[in-house]
């Protein structure tokens, strides 16, 4: 009787593991019992840049740019062999634990990196995991204009004033701040055209920033499984999750797009979460541990415990 054949493509567990190493730790459970593919997943937020390299290989390159508070850092960018560079804004400022202050955090250090790119034939720019909520302002500092024909991947579909409403918390705003930091980004009258566009208020509203530059805004995690080449109709069973299974998952993440897939071709989907706050419609979703620390366990104990009985 021929093996089952099963996709290990899960998103990073955000500051445990990889996309990579989950979809490894998976692997090594599931194998014991299938024939298993290994497809690591993003949402255009942190780490897909990773993933697109993993999937699709080329050149990293290393620019030197300044982070939201100023301070040198080295940044990634990847020259895909289609000719395409690829940014990501948590390169270049990403949200730092260590200090949210979302009044002094700048997106200029994006504008440097998409400056320092050259004249690609296309520029793609992958939106999120980012401490500003400054709409671009530090951006357009640097850029007047884009180099090339540009894609914005966007982790999150939300409307510029959501920038501030739904994430300026997780960037330290406290309530009494956030009204003002929606006022400053609705202030801002380059990016009003933009505003309620879907993506415009990702990585604290570069998304309108980038669309008022003449940029194209699509939702991340569709465009990141195209790239890869996601095909659910080839496995018998298909396995993804993330870090926080919650509502948001189902808008925007990629679990949510690999669930949605898996629906479309009648495969079953397992979807695991180290915390599950929500279930994902038609998929069968697992609770991991919760403990960081048992992460590559608990996936390696998944995978071999969905073996059939």
């Amino acid at each position: 009787m021929p093996s089952a054949r099963v996709l290990a493509c899960p998103a990073s567990l955000k500051g445990v593991l990889s996309a990579s190493a989950a979809a490894a730790a998976l692997a090594e459970g599931l194998q014991g019992w299938a024939d298993v593919d290994q497809l690591p997943l993003a949402d255009g937020g942190e780490g897909t840049l990773d993933v697109l390299y993993a999937a699709l290989g080329g050149d990293w390159r290393d620019l030197a740019v300044h982070d939201a508070f100023g301070r040198p850092r080295v940044a990634r960018w990847l020259d895909l062999p289609s000719g395409v560079a690829a940014v990501e804004s948590a390169e270049a400022i990403p949200l730092d634990p260590e200090r949210l202050e979302p009044f002094a955090a700048s997106s200029r250090g994006l504008g440097e990196l998409i400056a320092g790119v050259g004249r690609p034939r296309e520029l793609l720019v992958c939106l999120g995991g980012t401490a500003n909520v400054d709409g671009g302002a530090g951006l357009f500092e640097v850029v007047e204009e884009l180099p090339a024909p540009t894609l914005v991947a966007c982790d999150v579909d939300v409307p510029l004033v959501d920038a501030a409403r739904v994430f300026a918390a997780q960037k330290g705003a406290s309530v009494e701040q956030v009204p003002e930091l929606e006022g400053r980004l609705l202030g801002m009258p380059q990016l009003l055209p933009f505003a309620g566009l879907p993506g415009a208020g990702a990585a604290g509203g570069l998304g309108a920033a980038l669309a008022a530059l003449g940029a194209k805004l699509v939702p991340g995690a569709p465009l990141v499984l195209d790239l890869v080449g996601f095909d659910a109709s080839r496995y018998d069973l298909v396995v993804t999750g993330e870090g926080t299974v919650d509502r948001t998952a189902a808008q925007g993440k990629a679990p949510g797009e690999v669930a949605r897939r898996c629906r479309e071709a009648g495969v079953r989907c397992v979807c695991f979460g180290g915390r599950v706050l929500e279930t994902l419609d038609g998929t069968e979703t697992v609770a991991l541990s919760g403990d960081p620390s048992r992460a590559r366990e608990d996936l390696d104990v998944l995978g071999a415990g969905l073996a059939p009985t």
